[in-house]
């Protein structure tokens, strides 16, 4: 990606030097997104709403300081990437959010090491890159990278910023009420618990597409190579694929995300037209995501 000379965003908070101690910490399973693996192939958006609600009644751990931190070069040059990546969402979503009459709200980044506590709970750097609504924060490890890399063999930094601009995209549907309405799908037929949560994925896949999209079209940022990154980095984080790896077979009925080809083509459409009216994943039949 052609990043040289961009802004790096105001709204991102380095809390490496933090350590959360104490406290009733809550079970992260229940966000968004969890785990290197969890988080690319699992989670549910019920026990999103059900860990905010546990928070509001359980105390908050404290952190403290934590004497024996050191960043590398290259975690700096991993904070000043996705600092400029934040900033080119929230442009392309400013942007979009006006052309609908309406006012973006701009979250916050809070990168840390090794251990978090945010609205929705406590979490580790297992959890993976997160997004609260509670506190609207995105929460990321920069090690995530190198597990992106190494384990999946998904790296780039358009894979990357794919990731980000994905935890955007649930900020977007917090924004525009999509996260309620599920929620409320969801408590009236629970047997479709996990649909749901594809169709909210797979949006969030869309919209990180359509910030794609504006950002190349605001700053010419996409090289040669870009895109297959980015589709590379969707497939290798299909429900299928990571279920054939880990277990030799897949449980469809146990899919939340979705399938290679459904993340890979939500992704690839954002990025088609940047339109976001055609990130509608709610209304086709479940066979035609």
């Amino acid at each position: 990606m052609r990043l040289n000379g961009r802004r790096t965003s105001d709204n991102v908070q380095d809390g490496r030097a933090r350590k959360a101690i104490g406290g009733k910490g809550l079970g992260i399973g229940g966000i968004i997104i969890v785990g290197l693996i969890v988080w690319l192939s699992g989670g549910d958006l019920s026990q999103v709403f059900n860990v905010i609600q546990q928070t509001q009644q359980q105390n908050i751990s404290q952190t403290s300081e934590d004497e024996n931190f050191q960043s590398t070069p290259k975690e700096e040059e991993l904070k000043k990437f996705v600092s400029i990546i934040f900033a080119g969402t929230e442009d392309a979503w400013t942007d979009i959010f006006s052309d609908m009459g309406s006012v973006y709200r701009k979250p916050k980044m809070h990168i840390f090491r090794t251990s978090v506590t945010s609205g929705c709970g406590n979490a580790s750097s297992s959890t993976g890159p997160f997004y609260c609504p509670a506190d609207e924060t995105v929460y990321i490890d920069l090690s995530f990278f190198d597990e992106m890399e190494g384990q999946l063999q998904a790296g780039g930094d358009f894979a990357y910023a794919y990731v980000i601009a994905h935890e955007v995209g649930h900020h977007v549907q917090n924004l525009l009420g999509i996260l309620d309405k599920e929620r409320a799908m969801e408590a009236k037929d629970p047997s479709r618990a996990n649909e749901y949560s594809v169709r909210t994925e797979l949006q969030a896949d869309f919209f990180a597409g359509v910030w794609a999209h504006y950002d190349n079209n605001n700053y010419n940022s996409l090289e040669e190579g870009d895109i297959e990154e980015g589709l590379n980095a969707a497939s290798a984080i299909g429900d299928d694929r990571l279920q054939m790896k880990s277990r030799g077979y897949t449980v469809p009925e146990s899919f939340n995300h979705g399938t290679s080809a459904q993340r890979s083509k939500w992704l690839k459409l954002g990025l088609k037209t940047g339109n976001i009216k055609d990130g509608d994943t709610f209304s086709p039949t479940y066979s035609e995501l």
